[in-house]
């Protein structure tokens, strides 16, 4: 039995244990090559990640520029506004297989704002390889690579729905906990936190 026969039978039997199996490592190479089709044709792979962020990092700025690039951009400067700038947040990688620079070496763009853990910082401080804009330019491409995705049958609008969704009730959390906790800290000091 070969290697590439185990693995397909091991990811089989997690698919017949009705376990949704997302690949992690989406590039251009698995796109444009046979890979990834075969694992999405043989009903294993179910989704993507990783990548697809970086993919979408270029439309997205994209889309800024068309909103406040040029006359409106020289507007708000001329009223002087303080300009509204893209964010990268959490630049920090969770699969310990991606490069641990990943987040923070492709979606560079002027103006935007990356927020990094320190973990991150440290890395891309220790061995960082930052080229430059990595995202003007590179949304043809980008496009090309996300039609290549839906093509395979993965719904790319619905797996960034779904991102969105879980990161938003996740930041919920989060910031309730602190609410509460600042409530708590307010009370105990006597101040009413209402």
């Amino acid at each position: 039995m070969t290697e590439a026969t185990a693995s397909a039978g091991a990811l089989k039997r997690l698919s017949d244990e009705r376990v949704s199996i997302w690949l992690d490592d989406l590039s251009r190479r698995r796109t444009e090559s046979a890979e990834l089709a075969g694992l999405v044709a043989g009903g294993n792979v179910v989704g993507v990640t990783t990548d697809p962020s970086v993919f979408h990092a270029r439309p997205a700025y994209e889309a800024y520029e068309e909103v406040f690039g040029g006359a409106l951009r020289q507007a708000l400067g001329g009223a002087r506004a303080n300009r509204q700038r893209p964010l990268w947040a959490s630049t920090g990688v969770k699969d310990p297989a991606c490069k641990d620079t990943l987040y923070v070496e492709e979606p560079v763009a002027p103006g935007t704002v990356s927020t990094m853990p320190e973990a991150t910082l440290n890395a891309v401080a220790d061995h960082g390889d930052v080229h430059g804009d990595t995202v003007t330019g590179g949304c043809a491409q980008a496009r090309a690579d996300l039609a290549a995705v839906e093509r395979l049958g993965i719904a790319y609008d619905e797996v960034v729905r779904q991102l969105e969704n879980e990161g938003v009730a996740e930041f919920e959390v989060t910031w309730q906990d602190l609410l509460d906790a600042v409530t708590k800290s307010l009370n105990s000091k006597g101040v009413d936190a209402e």
